[in-house]
């Protein structure tokens, strides 16, 4: 358990609804990376709206058949764990925006967690 706490890195990678990857939603292909590297874990957050590089707004619009909207996938682990699936997952991208921050991870419950999982 003390694996999961202490000083991490944040990793967000912003992308949109849209954004593919080998004929699959950009989303799921980096979150099956994220179980091949057996990162830590991951979320997806699914935006209503938002303002791109080009300074287009998105946003829901429930006529609308295909729906453009922002994501980000954030990812906590280790620094060197963090740096190395950036570089993994970089070919990946065509087009958004990678950020890392400092973060620290004081408490980590998990009701079904037991010390075997960790070896």
């Amino acid at each position: 358990m003390k694996r999961y706490l202490g000083q991490k890195k944040v990793l967000k990678i912003y992308i949109d609804t849209l954004d593919k990857y080998e004929d699959e939603p950009l989303w799921e292909a980096i979150l099956k990376q994220v179980k091949e590297k057996k990162l830590a874990g991951a979320t997806v957050y699914k935006g209503i709206a938002g303002i791109g590089a080009f300074s287009e707004l998105r946003s829901f619009n429930v006529w609308a058949l295909a729906q453009e909207l922002p994501l980000v996938i954030e990812i906590i682990d280790d620094a060197e764990k963090i740096t190395d699936f950036i570089d993994h997952i970089d070919p990946m991208l065509d087009n958004g925006l990678i950020t890392l921050t400092e973060t620290e991870v004081i408490r980590y419950k998990h009701e079904n967690f037991t010390q075997d999982r960790l070896q």
